[in-house]
């Protein structure tokens, strides 16, 4: 058996978590090989990659926002030094109010949230986009290009021979109680970084998993000059090409994952219509499922049974901004064994 990398990490999945874990593990002077079936469709590839400090129908500030923006903003400044190119961009968002109800709901609650507001009065042209209602613009925001971010630190783990493509079934790993073994080759641990399929895995089946499907379009629509993310029913993000991005369908009874079902299509058209004044073209859509494990938990640490299996999981749709962060919280609990909050570790999960 080559026990060349008995001291190596052998992580699967090269999506956000994969990739945000190698490279917390690499800048510890750790050895690493990720193995990843590099499809060409995955919830990683086509995300939107946003960082939004306000979300959702009760517009409640993203739990854990601040810590861990400042952790991502680190984390992807520190990889853009070592790939040498931009992938974080600064942007503001605005949120337009689709219905009557969330402007009552956002003068109860906006108060708390001041330190993530701009003063600016004028929120979006009128010639451009619906806004009947009124809304608001954040700061401490932006996106991250993550189909860059995924192929370029790909790239750099192959050159540094820490990358290999292919698919791991689930009998091929090994573990005993020095490690894995994987292949005829030893290793330290595996950290699985599979996303939603980890719920088909009969080490992780019994993690409550709620995946969900999403589909995202790519358009063609006069919005002027305005360079800002846009929410209005849909997130509106244009990118370097000129074209805009919007999504996302939310689909938890979902058959094939990468299936852009018309019924999806149709109410992105539908939200679309509703925010844009001037006529847009579709170009085209893709579909992935996110990996959402109940009440939007994130869960990671060593498997109740095999003490060098590790999961690392349930980033649901915000994993630009939990990646790093919680990249670090797991790879400082199997360095120096601190413990894991409770209700993230996977052994407190049973």
């Amino acid at each position: 058996m080559n026990t060349e990398n008995a001291a190596a990490t052998l992580i699967i999945g090269q999506g956000l978590a994969g990739t945000a874990m190698a490279w917390t593990l690499i800048e510890r002077g750790k050895r690493v090989l990720i193995v990843d079936r590099d499809e060409p469709v995955t919830s990683s590839k086509i995300a939107a990659g946003l960082l939004t400090p306000i979300t959702g129908m009760r517009l409640s500030l993203s739990r854990g926002y601040k810590e861990q923006l400042v952790a991502a903003v680190s984390f992807y400044r520190r990889i853009e030094g070592v790939l040498g190119c931009r992938l974080l961009h600064a942007k503001r968002h605005v949120r337009l109010f689709k219905n009557e109800i969330e402007p009552g709901r956002w003068d109860a609650r906006k108060q708390e949230m001041k330190r993530f507001l701009s003063a600016r009065q004028r929120l979006v042209s009128e010639d451009y986009f619906h806004n009947p209602r009124g809304g608001f613009e954040m700061k401490h925001g932006g996106y991250l290009d993550t189909v860059s971010y995924l192929s370029r630190s790909r790239k750099w783990f192959e050159e540094q021979g820490m990358m290999q493509r292919g698919n791991v079934a689930i009998d091929e790993v090994q573990p005993d109680a020095t490690g894995v073994s994987w292949r005829g080759q030893r290793f330290r641990e595996v950290i699985y970084c599979i996303g939603w399929e980890a719920g088909n895995h009969p080490w992780f089946d019994w993690v409550p998993f709620q995946s969900a499907r999403g589909t995202i379009v790519r358009l063609r629509a006069d919005i002027g000059d305005e360079d800002r993310i846009i929410h209005h029913g849909v997130w509106l993000l244009r990118h370097a090409d000129g074209y805009l991005r919007a999504g996302s369908t939310y689909d938890t009874r979902f058959g094939n994952p990468n299936e852009v079902p018309t019924g999806d299509l149709a109410v992105l058209e539908q939200r679309i219509n509703q925010a844009l004044v001037k006529p847009f073209e579709i170009l085209d859509a893709r579909a992935a499922v996110r990996p959402i494990i109940r009440d939007q938990r994130m869960i990671l640490g060593r498997h109740p049974a095999h003490e060098h299996v590790i999961f690392f999981n349930g980033l649901a749709s915000k994993g630009t901004l939990r990646a790093p962060w919680h990249a670090q919280i797991l790879a400082e609990h199997l360095m120096s064994g601190i413990s894991l909050p409770e209700t993230m570790d996977l052994r407190g999960n049973l």
